[in-house]
């Protein structure tokens, strides 16, 4: 029922440490655990993927996500890391099309988040609304932005966050690998910074620990602890959906400052 892959990377060059730990847990109320992680520190890649609940084969399709990206090339640069991320990704949203029109559903598909690292230089992309974190400095930041149905009338103005939490359809996403026939990948990328900790994970944690308790376990600094007291505090509150986190910490005795860049589309 658990899954754990605690790692550490250390690229040689320039000292920059890389270490990771996942853990995904179907929760207390479902029999069938439709997320998949990436945990590959070694590689600078880690994702989660989550497949659409009440749609066939979510499953299948999260898996296919991170089965897909486990074999990509070593990448000769960070613009074609997310090349190459990219094309993957449009290449599953293209079969799980496919199969959906083979089994006569309407959708068989999952979110997804990955997190990419070559030395300190990072780029993260995103379909759906499993999130990715940025705990630095004791502050925590919510880098990505859900592809929801909720998230979109917010920002509209048309809902207050209040109203947002008790939206009956507050479960409905915009954006998933399977969803459309082209697939439309939010980007964005960072320098890290010594002591920097990520999150990726899926709804499942986000809808049931608020921020002030992920900030106060994401600065234990130990990632494989940080992800099994994560999992253990969704199970605390009722555990109602699957639940999978990477957490992914940056060393660097440099310690340079983050500098934003922009996305390269």
């Amino acid at each position: 029922m658990w899954s754990a892959k605690p790692e550490v990377h250390v690229t040689n060059a320039s000292q920059f440490r890389w270490t990771s730990a996942a853990l995904t847990h179907p929760g207390l109320v479902r029999e069938i655990n439709e997320d998949s992680f990436l945990d590959l520190p070694r590689r600078g890649l880690w994702a989660v993927a989550d497949g659409l609940g009440g749609h066939s084969r979510g499953d299948v399709a999260s898996r296919m996500v991170v089965e897909s990206l486990s074999t990509l090339p070593a990448p000769s640069g960070l613009q074609q890391f997310i090349a190459d991320v990219r094309e993957r990704l449009q290449a599953v949203n293209r079969q799980l099309l496919a199969e959906a029109v083979v089994r006569d559903v309407s959708i068989i598909g999952s979110t997804a988040v990955v997190l990419l690292a070559i030395d300190r230089q990072c780029a993260f992309l995103w379909a759906g609304d499993s999130r990715i974190y940025l705990l630095r400095n004791a502050a925590l930041r919510l880098l990505s932005r859900d592809h929801s149905q909720v998230e979109e009338l917010k920002s509209r103005g048309a809902l207050s966050g209040d109203e947002a939490r008790l939206y009956p359809s507050n479960n409905m996403i915009t954006r998933a690998v399977g969803a459309t026939d082209t697939l439309d990948l939010d980007l964005e990328m960072l320098s890290a910074m010594d002591g920097d900790t990520f999150l990726l994970c899926s709804d499942g944690l986000s809808n049931s620990v608020n921020e002030r308790d992920v900030a106060s376990i994401l600065a234990s600094r130990d990632c494989e602890q940080a992800a099994q007291r994560l999992v253990d505090m969704a199970l605390q509150g009722g555990g109602r959906d699957n639940i999978s986190v990477v957490v992914v910490r940056a060393e660097d005795p440099c310690g340079h400052e983050m500098t934003l860049l922009n996305p390269t589309v």
